[in-house]
């Protein structure tokens, strides 16, 4: 019976109703407009995050690079020194007569007067 009921009842077509439905109607499309601002702005700093977080990553591997080609000349740098040590050191010894002396007798066989120069080979 109370199926029957709801069949008959008309609405009131009142401006109390009008304005009811239309405020229902603005709260809905607020709502809406809400949400679809929301969606947006979730986008954007979903994008904006990406961007972000992509650029540290690279920033982070560009780092790791340079630090590894800093570690490579750092070890670069101490062979050249030690080199140029050994370098300067040859330097002075070159300056000596008794060092060129000995350099002249092992590489050209040089003798001075009287003297035998025997040749051993290296053993391999």
């Amino acid at each position: 019976m109370s199926a029957e009921r709801k069949k008959n009842v008309t609405q009131l077509q009142s401006t109390y109703m009008e304005k009811y439905k239309q405020q229902e109607q603005t709260i809905q499309a607020k709502r809406k407009g809400l949400f679809r601002r929301l969606i947006a702005f979730g986008i954007l700093a979903a994008i904006i995050s990406y961007g972000l977080i992509s650029m540290v990553v690279s920033q982070h591997k560009t780092m790791n690079e340079k630090i590894a080609q800093k570690e490579e000349l750092e070890e670069q740098l101490t062979s050249l020194k030690d080199e140029q040590v050994l370098l300067e050191e040859e330097i002075v010894k070159l300056n000596s007569d008794e060092y060129i002396e000995k350099i002249i007798r092992r590489d050209y066989f040089l003798s001075k007067e009287g003297e035998i120069i025997f040749k051993v080979g290296d053993g391999s």
